[in-house]
Order: C-alpha cells, then sequence, then structure tokens
C-alpha cells in the first residue's frame, strides 16, 4: 500500500513539468567527430564506444583550465571539450566556502565536495545541500552540467541537451560533464585543499560515479539515486519516458546501452577495486526513474567485486527523496558520511 501511495506520488510530481517536449531521433556522429555522408552510424557509434570504454583514462583526462574567475561567489573556467554551442563551453559554479573562523575552520579549509545536481536543476538548485555542508565544515563547489542554467543555448526552456533523443550529443554532454568536474578538483586544489570529495543526483550521480572511478584526488563519493546504465534508464524511466518515445524504433535496448555505455557507472565498478574510496549509495524501494532493478544490481555487482560501499535504501521514489522526511534522512546520513571520510 505505501509503495502504491508513492508510486502516485511520484506520477503525480511528474505531471507537474509541463515543458516537457520530445526532440527528433538524431544519431548524433558529427558531434563525435564522425563522416555522416560515408560512416554507417551504427557501427561507428559501436567502434567509438567500445574505443572509449577500452581507453576511458585517455577518453576522461582534463588538465587544469587556461584561466579560472571567481567573482561574486560564482566560478567560471573554460571547458575541456568544446561542444556545437558557445554558451555550454563556460563551466560555472557556484561557490559555498566553509567558515574561515571558529572551530571548524581548520577542517573547511582542507576538504570541499564538489556537488552536481539533477537533471533540469535551476540555478539554485542544491545550494541548501551547499550550505548544510558549509555547516558541517565542509566547503562545497555546486557545479552546473551542461545545458543547464547559465550555460544554456539561447532559446531553450529546459536543458534537453543533457539527455536526449540524439545519441552522440548525450554522450558527449556526460563526457563533458567530467571533464568539467576534474577541472573544478584542480581549481579546489589550487586553493589548497586536499581533502576532496563529490556528491552527485540521478544524472548527476553518474557523472560523479565514472568521475570518481578515474581521479585519483577524489576520496570520497555521494550518489543520490544509482543505476547500471544510462540507456537502461532512459529505456524504463519515468522521468525520461519522453525521451525514449523519439529513440524508440530506431535503436535496440542493448545498442542504446552499449552506445552510453562510456558515461554509465557499471562498467567502472572494477577500476574502483582496491582504491580505497569511500561510497555511499542512496536509493528509493519506489523509484520510477532509476528502476530499483538496476540499482540492485550496481550494488550487488559492487560486492562481487570488493568495492567497499555503504548502502542507504529508503522507502521513497525519485522525487519523493528530495521532499521531507526523505530529504531530510538522506541528508543527515551523507552529510556525516562526507565529514567523517573527508576528516
Amino acid at each position: 500500500m505505501f509503495g502504491l501511495i508513492i508510486h502516485s506520488l511520484e506520477r503525480l510530481f511528474w505531471r507537474r513539468e509541463t515543458r516537457r517536449r520530445a526532440h527528433p531521433f538524431a544519431w548524433g556522429t558529427d558531434v563525435l567527430g564522425g563522416d555522416t555522408q560515408r560512416d554507417d552510424p551504427r557501427a561507428f557509434l559501436h567502434r567509438y564506444a567500445q574505443h572509449a570504454l577500452d581507453t576511458s583514462e585517455q577518453f576522461f583526462a582534463a588538465g587544469a583550465a587556461a584561466w579560472y574567475r571567481l567573482e561574486n561567489g560564482v566560478l567560471s573556467f573554460p571547458s575541456a571539450l568544446e561542444s556545437p554551442f558557445p554558451e555550454n563551453n563556460v563551466v560555472c559554479a557556484r561557490w559555498f566556502p566553509a567558515r574561515t573562523d571558529g572551530p571548524s575552520a581548520k577542517r573547511g579549509r582542507r576538504a570541499a565536495v564538489v556537488v552536481l545536481p539533477q537533471w533540469n536543476a535551476e540555478w539554485d538548485g542544491h545550494a541548501n545541500i551547499c550550505r548544510f555542508l558549509n555547516r558541517l565544515g565542509l566547503s562545497a563547489l555546486r557545479l552546473s552540467l551542461p545545458y543547464h542554467d547559465r550555460r544554456k543555448p539561447a532559446g531553450f526552456e529546459r536543458a534537453d541537451y543533457m539527455v536526449s533523443p540524439n545519441i552522440g550529443l548525450t554522450l558527449q554532454a556526460s563526457r563533458q560533464a567530467v571533464l568539467d568536474v576534474r577541472r573544478a578538483l584542480r581549481w579546489l586544489e589550487q586553493q589548497g585543499f586536499t581533502r576532496l570529495g563529490i556528491l552527485g543526483t540521478s544524472i548527476g550521480s553518474s557523472v560523479a560515479f565514472v568521475t570518481l572511478a578515474h581521479e585519483p584526488a577524489l576520496r570520497a563519493g555521494v550518489f543520490l539515486h544509482v543505476s547500471t546504465y544510462v540507456g537502461d534508464v532512459v529505456r524504463t524511466g519515468l522521468t525520461t519516458s519522453h525521451v525514449w518515445e523519439s529513440l524508440e524504433g530506431h535503436v535496440t535496448a542493448e545498442e542504446l546501452r552499449h552506445f552510453w555505455a562510456p558515461i554509465s557507472p557499471f562498467p567502472f565498478v572494477p577500476r574502483l577495486k582496491g582504491q580505497e574510496k569511500q561510497m555511499l549509495l542512496v536509493s528509493g524501494r519506489h523509484d520510477l526513474s532509476f528502476r530499483p532493478e538496476f540499482s540492485r544490481r550496481l550494488w550487488q555487482t559492487m560486492s562481487a567485486e570488493a568495492v567497499p560501499h555503504k548502502l542507504l535504501l529508503l522507502p521513497c521514489g525519485h522525487y519523493t527523496l528530495a521532499r521531507p522526511p526523505f530529504s531530510y534522512w538522506a541528508g543527515l546520513r551523507f552529510g556525516l558520511f562526507l565529514r567523517r571520510a573527508l576528516a
């Protein structure tokens, strides 16, 4: 009965989004360097994805930016990947430094968390999480994902290009997000922070997981909503049902899973073995967007691979996790987790 109530609330919150619209299907090989006149798009994407998986260390490599600018609490710097949209190629992030006086000053100076909000988060999204982390003595850098808020192309109301039926563009967007996070971490190191963590929600969780698997400087990660493959989430999830409507009939489930495998958590679980990073996975038992069967497979595989992690399984869904009492429950748990992990 309780699960049915949560499912009803999930669908209610989903229906409240009236700006959602379906975009046309596109292979998107052009943004990945393919020749649209000569390449077979399926064959190209298969090769591209496999090469990215085989050489992920290089695929996600990014050094410090040529410049960083901090003005009025907003950090900006050039993205390491140039997308087709100039507005999207300058990264922006809100900076929430911990207090520089008082008993938490020393911890706050050396410990910081990169915070990645959910898909279509507004400029203020996750600001309260950052302020909460500040109260725990942790500085926070809230990074805008590609195509979000100040990075949104002119005329767009939503960050549709972050997850869209354009296969190549979606692949590029999440790769860009990982590179942006790594450049942000270089800035934090330049400021003297040595104990670094990451927190991601929904699509931000996938980006955070892939980043953690490739970034030696990260000690801890919190993942709010977890799954195996981006392709499976898009195909089965309530939040992305309009995206799958445009994809269905053009690609199979297996093809989409492989094409987007390089930006999915599951292929990189083995990389985390032996790294001694601390991880907290948070999932909802009644999630209609990140389906429980996929979340379960991820943490079961992590256990089988002997990848250390903690699990918080709440009696909520995708949208309801962001609302009381579940938001308080999760917040207290991940806040204390990060404070201990980065102490």
